[in-house]
């Protein structure tokens, strides 16, 4: 008997036109001969198709046996479709939901993983309610770490509303302009360094936390920070296998399992990294791991012989308990 997989992509978020591709990878990569797949689309108004028709989550997921959320961001990641799955009894490949809000709110995560001595950049919150002006934000942030600055949103991803600021002359308005579009922003250290992507799949190759081989990412040399466009324009380069030491690998796949354990996360995951003179630096964490041709995740996955097809069904597999 085939097994039914539901698969959700697109979404009210920033990611949505990525979510698209990841989802369109999860359809494409399943056998005809095991599985009956049905496409659900959730556009950015936030409301549910199946089969092209607008329909409640309800009906779209219905008759369904296990779902693969390929929602980038928001609702996706935030823990609302994960709660609303556990909700209606449905199986589904990914972390629970409070361990996907966690993950996907900057703030708390970088908090718990400092509180288990993983490294992350020096940083310093703020929000459109705080009572001072973005001078005296911009102030505070001088004070405690010096310049140049990366001010991003708390809850977005694929490096959206992401701001390089190389000066405290330029600090108020990077985080002004952040605040009115996103309600709250985070404030951190530039980390000079290498950028590098570890993906984490459950119970894989007789090991309990498998982590594929690290990823370098490379991004164009006149750009300070990974920005949206480099997705959109396909101008990022992911090395596999890197040049770095046996040793460097090693500790950054532990430090991928770690944060992966201290999120509570579930089934797989990806860990976003900073490899810098000072040592290793955990930007954040996705509990929805990519699989768009701009993704890692795909260049990890063929290094070591295993195949998007390969990745899902056993993401089924965990999700069914089977």
């Amino acid at each position: 008997m085939k097994i039914n997989v539901a698969v959700l992509r697109g979404g009210p978020s920033s990611e949505y036109a990525l979510s698209l591709k990841t989802g369109a990878e999860y359809l494409r990569s399943l056998p005809e001969d095991q599985y009956t797949v049905r496409d659900i689309f959730i556009d950015m108004e936030g409301v549910w198709h199946s089969r092209g028709i607008p329909t409640t989550p309800v009906q779209a997921l219905a008759q369904s046996d296990v779902v693969l959320n390929a929602l980038h961001g928001g609702m996706g990641e935030d823990g609302t479709v994960s709660r609303f799955l556990e909700q209606q009894g449905i199986a589904y490949a990914g972390s629970r939901a409070p361990a996907a809000a966690l993950a996907h709110n900057k703030i708390r995560a970088r908090e718990a993983l400092r509180a288990a001595d993983i490294m992350t950049p020096q940083g310093m919150p703020f929000a459109l309610s705080d009572d001072i002006d973005t001078g005296t934000m911009a102030m505070q942030v001088f004070e405690t770490f010096a310049p140049p600055y990366v001010v991003k949103p708390v809850s977005e991803g694929h490096s959206t509303g992401v701001r390089y600021v190389a000066t405290i002359r330029d600090l108020p308005d990077a985080i002004g302009d952040v605040l009115d579009a996103y309600g709250a922003a985070l404030v951190e250290e530039y980390i000079n360094g290498e950028q590098v992507h570890a993906s984490v799949l459950e119970n894989f190759r007789n090991q309990d936390v498998y982590v594929f081989p690290i990823a370098q990412q490379n991004i164009p040399k006149q750009s300070r920070v990974l920005l949206p466009s480099h997705y959109s324009e396909n101008s990022i380069e992911h090395v596999v296998p890197t040049k770095f030491t046996h040793d460097n690998k090693s500790e950054m796949e532990n430090i991928a399992r770690q944060v992966h354990a201290v999120l509570g996360m579930q089934h797989m995951s990806q860990v976003d990294m900073i490899k810098s003179p000072r040592g290793v630096y955990v930007l954040e964490a996705d509990s929805v791991p990519a699989l768009h041709s701009a993704s890692a995740t795909p260049k990890m996955l063929e290094s070591v012989g295993v195949s998007v097809s390969d990745y899902a069904q056993h993401l089924i597999k965990l999700a069914m308990n089977v």
